[in-house]
C-alpha cells in the first residue's frame, strides 16, 4: 500500500514540475553534449594511440608516462601554469571581489556604468594588438617609447622576446582580462544581501566594515564566491591563447608556454589525439584538485 502511495505521489510531482524539466532540458542536452560526453570521450583516447589518420591502437598508461618522462616541454609547461595559476587566480578572483564591493557602494546608474566599465575587457573578443603595441619591441612601443623620452633605457627592449619580461607581461594582461562572470557575479552577490542581516549585526556588536565584510558579507555570498572562485582559477589553469598571441608558439626558452598552449601545439599541429587527451585529462585532474582546495578554504568563511 505504502509502495502504491509514493508511486503515485512520484508520478504526480514529476507531472507538477515536468515543465521546469522541458525548460531545464535544452541546457541539459547541451552540457551533455559539449562537455559530458567529451571529459569522458577524453579519458578513453588518452589509453590510445590516434592521429585521426589510423587505427586506435591500445597502448594503457603509455601517454601519461610519456607527459611525465620523455616530454622536455612539458614539465616547463606544468611550472609555468601551475605559476599563473597561483598569481592569477587568486589575485584576479580578490581583484574582483574588491572592485564589485568598492562599487557597490555608488548610486544604481553610477554602479552600473562602472560595472559596465570593467567588465569592458572580458567583451573585447581579441585585444591582444593593443598589448602588442604597448610593449612593441621598436622604439614606436608605448612602454619603450615612454622609457625612452625619460632617458630611463638607451635602446628599446624587445619584452616579448625577453624570457625574463614575458611572463610578468601575460600575467599583467591576464589580470585585465579577469574581470569577466566572477565580477558580475559579484555584483549580484553583493545586490542580494538582506539588508537586514547588517542591522542585526551591529545590535549583535559587530563595529565596523571589515567586521560585517567577515561576518556577514562573506558567509551571506559563500555560494557565490566558490562559483567566482572556481571560474577564476579555471580561466588561470586554461590560459593558453594569451601566451600564444603574445609570445608564440614556442616561446623563448619556453618561458611563457603554458599546458593548454602545448596541448594545442600536441593536439592540433601534431595530430597526437591520444597523447594530447592525456594532457587535458591532467590539466582536468588540476583543476579538480584546485576546486576542493577553494571549497575547503571557502567553508573556514565566517568561522
Amino acid at each position: 500500500m505504502d509502495k502504491k502511495l509514493n508511486s503515485k505521489l512520484s508520478k504526480s510531482e514529476f507531472t507538477r514540475k515536468l515543465p521546469l524539466y522541458i525548460m531545464i532540458a535544452p541546457f541539459l542536452i547541451a552540457f551533455c553534449v559539449f562537455t559530458v560526453i567529451p571529459i569522458f570521450s577524453s579519458i578513453i583516447l588518452s589509453f590510445f594511440s590516434y592521429d585521426m589518420v589510423g587505427k586506435f591502437d591500445f597502448i594503457g598508461l603509455d601517454n601519461y608516462f610519456r607527459m611525465i618522462m620523455d616530454d622536455d616541454v612539458f614539465p616547463i609547461a606544468f611550472k609555468n601554469t601551475l605559476l599563473f595559476a597561483i598569481v592569477t587566480g587568486p589575485l584576479g578572483f580578490m581583484l574582483s571581489f574588491v572592485l564589485a564591493w568598492f562599487i557597490n557602494e555608488f548610486s544604481p546608474k553610477v554602479r552600473t556604468f562602472l560595472s559596465f566599465l570593467f567588465y569592458a575587457p572580458a567583451l573585447v573578443g581579441n585585444a591582444y594588438f593593443i598589448w602588442k603595441i604597448i610593449f612593441s619591441g621598436d622604439s614606436y612601443g608605448y612602454i619603450n617609447s615612454f622609457l625612452l623620452s625619460l632617458g630611463l633605457i638607451t635602446e628599446p627592449i624587445i619584452w616579448l622576446k625577453d624570457a625574463s619580461y614575458i611572463m610578468t607581461i601575460i600575467v599583467i594582461v591576464q589580470l585585465w582580462q579577469s574581470m569577466g562572470v566572477s565580477f558580475l557575479a559579484n555584483i549580484s552577490g553583493l545586490q542580494n544581501i538582506n539588508g537586514e542581516l547588517y542591522e542585526a549585526g551591529s545590535i549583535d556588536g559587530i563595529r565596523n566594515r571589515w567586521q560585517e565584510l567577515w561576518y556577514i558579507t562573506f558567509p551571506s555570498m559563500k555560494n557565490i564566491l566558490l562559483f567566482s572562485a572556481v571560474m577564476q582559477i579555471q580561466a588561470s589553469f586554461a590560459a593558453g591563447t594569451v601566451a600564444v598571441e603574445l609570445a608564440g608558439f614556442p616561446s623563448v626558452n619556453h618561458a611563457a608556454d603554458t599546458i593548454v598552449a602545448h596541448m594545442m601545439d600536441v593536439g592540433t599541429v601534431r595530430y597526437e589525439m591520444g597523447y594530447a587527451s592525456a594532457i587535458a585529462v591532467f590539466l582536468f585532474g588540476m583543476m579538480a584538485i584546485a576546486r576542493i582546495v577553494i571549497g575547503k578554504l571557502l567553508d573556514m568563511i565566517g568561522k
